[in-house]
């Protein structure tokens, strides 16, 4: 009985301290960059391995939940900043609110883990292919069930560790759920190589091989180029206001953030770089709707479009009038130059406006029944509407921008509509463009894992993407998912970055996430049927 209950607490242990250090791969510092596939590999091996020696489906589950449940709580640590420190929810609440998040994501690790367990063939005929490959079925499908349910939350995919590995050589024809599929392969692939199963037949050097195989074969993929240069360069000023998250949304203080994002804008080039094209601001830059200004608010940013001929695109929060006469709300990106109106500015009828599509919940609008939630918090605005699936780029020069605020970033699915050309009305889109405020998180990881998301959305979509934030990390990422210039967080700056655009559509731009899951789809129905000849032989 003792040597039982002190092997189970050993798995314990073992779990929560693979599932704390997988929470670490997900951006770099304090772990390096180039060993951040390395250690997501190995720790989420060490959760393989233990589901193996499961001695039931249901323990099975369980050790996914206590894994999955470390990794969340670690990974997104941050949330408990902007539910306590920014929405004054007090702090036994707000790690409540953390805990309890990460129990629910922590349910689709537990879940792969359970259908991996219940898949497996009885021990005296495992098959040790149908073995690794249900298991990377597994994890990849919850992945992807995790970034569409409830609206989904597909935060640390493991597909972001791999950003730079081989791995991400898979991301232009598979996206981020194919290498997510993959490093679930070579994590099941190396924990039979650590710790062999009898139970197993032999093939292992195959698994094995084959591993190393998708890891060179990502390499080659890395070297493609999968789109091609289109248009003439943009020049791009990108400003990072930081504007602390306490001081955004206060009246007192709305001049101060005002005048200093005016003045960040209206810097002129520095000696031997290129004026302006396009000068783009962060997210919710001026906090009020655009009708609560007053007119020489917008004649001063006018003025700036004028004096510096540019474009001007910026996050502003959009009080406007439909087709059919209903008032809506949207979390807005604007593009205006000097032939745009003060009068069309404050009326929110801007020529170039891009309307958020996938809200926050709790943040941008209210889920059924948490009303009570959202009433305890503090938040300035809370309920937007939906912008539509596909919106016209904005033209700028020769290149055309797709625009995506803040949390959609990581809905790499949702970004794809704006690549592809439609008929006659606009050629899709050449370079993403991201706007964010994650003032709301501080000084934390949330920051460096939200630029390891967009750099992976360039590599799917072969798009370069520039990224404006109020208090980082803003940066300008090639279409290899390369970062060529970046931002210091939480200082006020103006980054000038030259971008050239891309034309040319990724597999996964065309297809999405149909592949992939088609092929887990495939593999785990083929479990199912080798599983039910195996019990009924």
């Amino acid at each position: 009985m003792a040597i039982s209950l002190f092997a189970r607490l050993r798995v314990t242990v073992m779990l929560a301290v693979a599932g704390c250090i997988h929470a670490l791969t997900f951006a770099p510092d304090p772990l390096p960059s180039w060993s951040l596939a390395i250690v997501q590999i190995v720790a989420l091996s060490v959760l393989v391995q233990s589901v193996r020696d499961a001695t039931s489906v249901l323990q099975a589950f369980l050790r996914g939940g206590w894994f999955g449940l470390v990794n969340f709580s670690v990974g997104l640590y941050w949330l408990f900043i902007s539910m306590n420190h920014y929405g004054g929810l007090p702090a036994p609440l707000a790690v409540i609110g953390v805990i309890a998040l990460s129990a629910f994501l922590a349910l689709f690790t537990a879940l792969a883990c359970g259908v991996f367990a219940g898949l497996r063939p009885v021990p005296a005929r495992r098959i040790v292919w149908m073995d690794v490959l249900t298991w990377s079925a597994a994890w990849a499908g919850t992945e992807w069930l995790r970034s569409i349910l409830f609206s989904g939350f597909p935060w640390l995919n493991i597909g972001y560790a791999h950003v730079d590995s081989p791995l991400a050589g898979w991301a232009p024809l598979l996206g981020v759920h194919g290498v997510a599929f993959f490093a679930a392969f070579v994590a099941a692939a190396l924990s039979l190589a650590l710790r062999p199963s009898a139970a197993l037949q032999k093939p292992a050097p195959a698994i094995a091989m084959t591993a190393l195989a998708l890891l060179l074969s990502g390499e080659l993929l890395m070297q493609v180029d999968w789109s091609s240069a289109y248009g003439k360069p943009l020049n791009i000023q990108l400003v990072q206001g930081n504007i602390d998250q306490s001081e955004k949304f206060d009246p007192a203080l709305f001049d101060q953030g005002l005048m200093r994002h005016l003045k960040l804008a209206a810097e002129p080039s520095a000696l031997g770089v290129p004026a302006a094209d396009l000068i783009v601001l962060p997210e919710t830059v001026l906090p009020v709707f655009q009708d609560q200004l007053d007119s020489t608010v917008w004649k001063a940013w006018h003025d700036i479009a004028r004096n510096q001929r540019s474009t001007i695109a910026m996050g502003v929060p959009l009080r406007t009038t439909d087709s059919s006469g209903t008032l809506t709300y949207t979390n807005s990106a604007i593009g205006f130059d000097a032939t745009t109106s003060v009068q069309q500015l404050a009326a929110g009828t801007m020529p170039q406006r891009y309307d958020k599509r996938h809200l926050v919940p709790w943040g941008e609008y209210t889920p059924p029944g948490f009303k009570w939630f959202v009433e305890m918090l503090n938040l300035p605005m809370g309920e937007f509407d939906r912008g539509p699936a596909r919106q016209t780029p904005f033209e700028v020069g020769d290149q055309n921008l797709a625009f995506n605020i803040c949390y959609e970033n990581v809905f790499g699915p949702e970004l794809l509509p704006a690549l592809s050309s439609r008929g006659g009305q606009d050629p899709g889109a050449s370079i993403l463009v991201n706007i964010s405020n994650l003032a709301w998180f501080g000084p934390t990881r949330a920051l460096r894992q939200h630029l390891q998301i967009g750099r992976l959305r360039s590599i799917e979509t072969a798009r370069p993407m520039v990224t404006s934030t109020n208090t980082g990390i803003t940066a300008s990422i090639d279409p290899h998912g390369r970062i060529m210039a970046t931002l210091p967080p939480h200082q006020a700056a103006v980054l000038a970055v030259t971008v050239q655009g891309m034309t040319g559509l990724t597999p996964y731009t065309r297809f999405g996430d149909v592949a992939v899951m088609a092929l887990a789809g495939i593999l785990l129905l083929g479990a199912v049927r080798v599983r039910r000849r195996i019990d009924f032989s």
